[in-house]
């Protein structure tokens, strides 16, 4: 209480902001599963249920073979692992801790270090349950042959990205209509099992339907990771540079809004959250 705080140097204060973040990031992990190995074990049991469904459909449909020459079952992954990133991470971030949380009562704690801690636990589960299914595919029905892993991965980190800041506009209107945000976050997510093109390909998609699905961000990064994954797919109708603009944009509205919102904090706000 009558300790006298001395200003502390920029490495010392960022290596205390990062061992914060850490210890928000293990705790986001194990908080609702008690342990990390049933978080991973849900995260890839939620990847193989959607698998499972697609793969049923398309077969009973008929169109397996018409969407792309290669391995069936990796279009399939390639789409819902960005898919189940984006709205992980979107989620997390929005349901991070506000300014009137209990924990913002520490002094180390800080609305971004929790937002942050947030945002990489999602990002931790994803791509371990990621690992863990090609892995098993790999050993069980043959090697997984992706093009450029680099490049796919690289969207992966886009499609996780690009959920943060979703999230982050979210987390920062959320203390003025919690449940006006939780209704629009409920329907964008649902809107996006079928707005993110992880069931079809941009190339051959007819423009006129085309343009419903250009506006997602995480069309373009399922679409372009496709085109890392497979040598004979080059997409033409999806851009990289797109959600990044767009995300760069969203981070700088949900920063905006996050720090008005911190700055008018105020206790009545938990009532409604």
């Amino acid at each position: 209480m009558f300790e006298q705080h001395r200003p502390e140097g920029l490495y010392r204060s960022l290596g205390q902001s990062l061992s914060t973040i850490f210890a928000v990031t293990v705790r986001k992990v194990r908080k609702s599963h008690g342990n990390a190995v049933i978080a991973l074990f849900l995260a890839v049991l939620q990847t193989l249920m959607l698998v499972a469904v697609f793969y049923v459909m398309f077969t009973v449909i008929g169109i397996r073979g018409a969407q792309i020459r290669g391995d069936f079952l990796l279009f399939l992954l390639s789409g819902i692992f960005l898919y189940m990133t984006f709205n992980s991470a979107m989620s997390a971030v929005m349901s991070a801790d506000g300014p009137t949380s209990p924990m913002m009562l520490h002094a180390p704690m800080t609305t971004m270090v929790a937002i942050l801690g947030s945002a990489l636990a999602s990002l931790y589960i994803q791509i371990l349950s990621l690992s863990l299914v090609l892995g098993v595919y790999h050993l069980a029905w043959g090697p997984v042959a992706i093009e450029d892993p680099f490049g796919a991965l690289a969207m992966l980190l886009l499609s996780w990205f690009s959920g943060v800041c979703v999230g982050l506009v979210f987390a920062g209107l959320r203390p003025w209509a919690p449940a006006a945000v939780r209704l629009v976050h409920q329907v964008y997510s649902r809107a996006n099992v079928i707005a993110s093109g992880k069931m079809f390909l941009a190339n051959t998609m007819p423009g006129h339907i085309l343009v419903w699905f250009d506006w997602n961000p995480l069309f373009h990064t399922i679409d372009q990771a496709r085109g890392f994954t497979f040598i004979n797919y080059n997409p033409h109708y999806s851009s990289v540079l797109y959600p990044v603009a767009v995300s760069l944009v969203l981070m700088v509205i949900g920063l905006m809004a996050e720090y008005v919102a911190r700055r008018n904090a105020s206790l009545s706000w938990t009532a409604g959250t």
